[in-house]
């Protein structure tokens, strides 16, 4: 099972307090403004130490996760999409749907959104010191992608992930929807500085497999790694894959056979094979 962080009881349901908001411009709403605008919410969300939670399911996955609401905003029909645990210390926002949208930037159709508190950036050597099986994505800027890796590493065994500094931000609203939540279940930290923080792997005794479609690497299904081994898997972005650095840092390459003629799979595609092939379930 992939190791996580523990779930915290959710506190017993408590009365909400419900705030009505009119006017897009209330400060009070400041952490929703233009939700699709991705320049400015890479920007403003690690550095106010904030992200969005959207619909019911992924916001009780986040209290369950141990994140800390700062607020919730929803539509007057949807009031029963906000967890009642939340209690009557969090601000709930209630605005017509043309008000959310305007708000927002969009319509939104999955009940309510809520802005979380972060926790502190976790450090990459308190991960390698515990994590038996790692991957390691080096500048995935896609948030799809990302979140499609997160959701395979904790359904398919891997203790954790690690990002290069170009990486896109597990948090982002995208991210975590396509993850099914699943980016609160696995632990994640950035490796700084790239690509030399690879070191670190070898120096904690871990295999490092690179993918590559390059046709002199080793086929993964010929892998039989140990079970109680340390073993870390490498992944590139879209288009360039791996870089000639990453891959150098790399125990062997190794390779996902193609048939028909395809060069290689998306990405996401990629890390969920490789999951399948090598995490521990």
């Amino acid at each position: 099972m992939t190791a996580s962080m523990p779930a915290v009881p959710l506190p017993a349901p408590m009365a909400l307090t419900i705030i009505p908001v009119d006017d897009p411009g209330d400060p009070r709403v400041a952490d929703y403004v233009a939700l699709t605008d991705v320049v400015l919410r890479r920007r403003k969300e690690p550095a106010e130490g904030l992200f969005i939670a959207e619909g019911e399911r992924v916001i009780k996955r986040a209290l369950r996760a141990g994140y800390r609401a700062r607020s919730v905003l929803v539509t007057p029909n949807r009031l029963d999409a906000v967890p009642a645990e939340l209690g009557p210390d969090v601000p709930v926002y209630r605005a017509g749907p043309d008000v959310m949208a305007k708000i927002t930037g969009f319509e939104v159709h999955r009940g309510a959104l809520a802005a979380m508190a972060r926790h502190p950036a976790r450090d990459p050597a308190e991960l390698l010191s515990w994590a038996l099986r790692v991957l390691v994505l080096e500048d995935l800027v896609s948030h799809t992608n990302l979140g499609a890796v997160f959701r395979s590493a904790a359904g398919l065994g891997m203790d954790a992930i690690l990002l290069s500094p170009r990486c896109a931000d597990p948090l982002y609203r995208r991210s975590v929807r396509v993850s099914m939540g699943e980016v609160f279940a696995v632990p994640y930290a950035r490796l700084d500085p790239w690509p030399a923080a690879l070191g670190m792997l070898a120096d904690r005794g871990f295999e490092t497999l690179a993918l590559t479609p390059a046709a002199d690497a080793a086929d993964l299904a010929t892998l039989r790694p140990a079970p109680d081994g340390r073993l870390a898997v490498l992944l590139g972005t879209e288009g360039e894959g791996l870089s000639t650095a990453a891959q150098a840092a790399a125990t062997r390459r190794v390779r996902i056979p193609m048939a028909a003629g395809v060069d290689s799979l998306n990405v996401a595609a990629t890390a969920a094979i490789a999951c399948y092939a090598l995490g521990r379930r």
